[in-house]
């Protein structure tokens, strides 16, 4: 009985013996694995070499002085609603700005690095700001977006306007919308006199709007 029964015991303690041998192996195949995540140089690594290169944009020291040849204040009529009270970051650091002391005319684009449609308008602006220098200000506003991304955007387009950064989607929501882009035209008394939300703009309808809406002919 013993002789046939001793088999039978040896199986299971050999599984066991096993077992203990194989679960130090897999214990230790798993704090590889996890050593080499934490390791990982991951998106902070790529933020910091983001900011380590000097930023595309302008500085946002001149929001708050109107543009040298823009036209008298009145000349886009009454009306219109104020800037939200709002005060944002600039993507270059420094002092944070309020929107409400922003001198027009001027032309705020809210775009961000994953709307597609932002994207394709980007450069259009990027030509009215040259075009229309001292006549109007072109500002960008950087709607929810990862920095490097925003600024690689920049590097890639050749984007040379001040930029400010709302993560917190304040502007739009202060607008009452819900998508994006946006471009809000504000006349020389820094009132709203129009919001666009119809998709993508190009030069023709970027010149026609500043003109109806701020009184600014844009050179061809």
């Amino acid at each position: 009985m013993s002789a046939r029964s001793e088999p039978v015991l040896r199986a299971p303690q050999s599984r066991r013996r096993l077992v203990a041998l194989l679960v130090p192996v897999l214990l230790a195949a798993a704090g590889c694995t996890a050593g080499t995540e934490e390791k990982d140089p991951g998106p902070s690594a790529r933020q910091k070499a983001a900011a380590s290169r000097p930023s595309p944009f302008q500085d946002c020291s001149a929001l708050g002085t109107a543009p040298a040849s823009a036209p008298p204040a009145s000349s886009s009529g009454g009306g219109g609603q104020a800037l939200p009270e709002l005060t944002l970051n600039c993507f270059t650091g420094g002092a944070p700005f309020a929107l409400r002391e922003l001198r027009g005319p001027a032309v705020v684009n809210v775009w961000a690095s994953w709307c597609p449609p932002c994207r394709k308008e980007l450069p259009a602006f990027q030509r009215l700001s040259e075009r229309a220098a001292g006549q109007l200000q072109v500002i960008g506003v950087n709607n929810q977006d990862g920095r490097e991304a925003a600024q690689a955007i920049g590097e890639d387009f050749g984007i040379r306007f001040p930029v400010l950064v709302d993560q917190g989607e304040g502007l739009k929501r202060a607008l009452n919308r819900k998508a994006i882009p946006l471009t809000v035209l504000v006349d020389g008394q820094g009132r709203v006199r129009h919001v666009d939300s119809s998709g993508a703009l190009d030069d023709a309808r970027l010149a026609e709007l500043v003109r109806q809406h701020l009184g600014v002919t844009v050179p061809a």
